[in-house]
C-alpha cells in the first residue's frame, strides 16, 4: 500500500470511527433520557406511576444497532491496520538484529532507504534496493531474510520467499540462527506449498546438523507429531544378531564348516 494512500485509510477509519462512537453515544443518551423515571414530591396526593408512559418506546428511530455496527467495523478495521504495521516493523528489525553477525551497528543510508520504500508500498523497489544492499554486504543475512519476509507477507508469493530462505540456509550462519531460518521454511513448505517431503527431510537434517539448537528442539517436536499423525512412519529398530554358540575348541581353532 501507498504511504499516501495508507495515511488517507488512517484518518478515513479515525474520523468515521469518531463519527459512529459520537452518533451512538448521543442516541444511547437520548433513549435512556426519554426513559428515566420523573420523581413525584408530592406526598399528600401520591398518584400511581404511570409505568406505560415512562417506559422507553417499543420502536424508536435511534438505529443503536447500526451506528454500533459502524462504531465495531471502524475500530477493527483500524487496528488490523496498525497491528499490521507494527508487526511489520518489529520483525524487521528482530530480523536485523537475529541474522547479523556483527549483532547492533550503525544503520545503513542504503538499507534504511529499501526499508523506505517498502513502507510506501514499493515492495519490488524495496527488494530491488535490498539485493543491491545485500551484495556489498554479503554477510548481512538479515536482508535476505528481509526479502523472504516480503515475498512472503507482503506480495504472497510463496514459492519466491521459499527460494529465498533456501538462499540463506547455504550461507554459514550460527547453528541457532540457521536452524530457526530453516523452521520458517519448513512451515512455509508444508502450510502454502504443499511439500511436506521437502519440510521433513528438512526437520531430519536440523537435528541431525544442529541437534543442541532450540530449533532441533522443536523440529523434534514437530517430528513426533507428525509420527502420530501417522504422516511419517516410527523408526524401525532392527535386531541384534544372535551371540554364536559358545564354543569347547581351544583359542584359535573355529568349528568345522559343514
Amino acid at each position: 500500500m501507498k504511504k499516501r494512500t495508507k495515511i488517507t485509510s488512517y484518518v478515513a477509519l479515525a474520523l468515521s470511527a469518531g463519527f459512529f462512537i459520537w452518533c451512538f453515544k448521543n442516541n444511547y443518551s437520548r433513549l435512556m433520557a426519554e426513559g428515566e423515571t420523573k420523581a413525584d414530591t408530592d406526598l399528600i396526593n401520591v398518584k400511581v406511576p404511570d409505568y406505560q408512559r415512562r417506559a422507553a418506546p417499543a420502536k424508536t428511530d435511534y438505529h443503536l444497532g447500526a451506528w454500533g455496527a459502524g462504531m465495531v467495523l471502524s475500530l477493527v478495521g483500524l487496528g488490523l491496520m496498525a497491528a499490521h504495521d507494527i508487526s511489520g516493523f518489529i520483525g524487521s528489525r528482530a530480523l536485523k538484529v537475529l541474522y547479523t553477525d556483527e549483532g547492533a551497528q550503525a544503520a545503513s543510508p542504503d538499507y534504511d532507504k529499501a526499508e523506505e520504500e517498502w513502507a510506501n508500498g514499493n515492495f519490488l523497489e524495496a527488494i530491488q534496493l535490498m539485493r543491491d544492499y545485500l551484495k556489498q554486504n554479503p554477510r548481512e543475512q538479515h536482508a535476505a531474510l528481509r526479502i523472504a519476509e516480503i515475498y512472503e507477507k507482503d506480495l504472497q508469493n510463496f514459492l519466491a520467499a521459499a527460494l529465498e530462505y533456501e538462499e540463506v540456509l547455504k550461507q554459514r550462519l550460527p547453528p541457532e540462527r540457521w536452524g530457526w531460518a530453516a523452521i520458517h521454511l519448513c512451515n512455509l513448505y508444508t502450510s502454502k506449498l504443499n511439500q511436506s517431503d521437502k519440510a521433513i527431510a528438512l526437520l531430519h537434517r536440523i537435528v541431525a546438523e544442529h541437534g543442541e539448537t532450540a530449533a532441533a528442539e522443536k523440529a523434534r517436536k514437530r517430528l513426533a507429531q507428525l509420527e502420530e499423525e501417522g504422516i511419517i512412519a516410527a523408526p524401525v529398530e532392527t535386531p541384534a544378531e544372535p551371540a554364536p554358540p559358545a564354543s569347547n575348541l581351544p583359542p584359535g581353532f573355529a568349528p568345522k564348516k559343514l
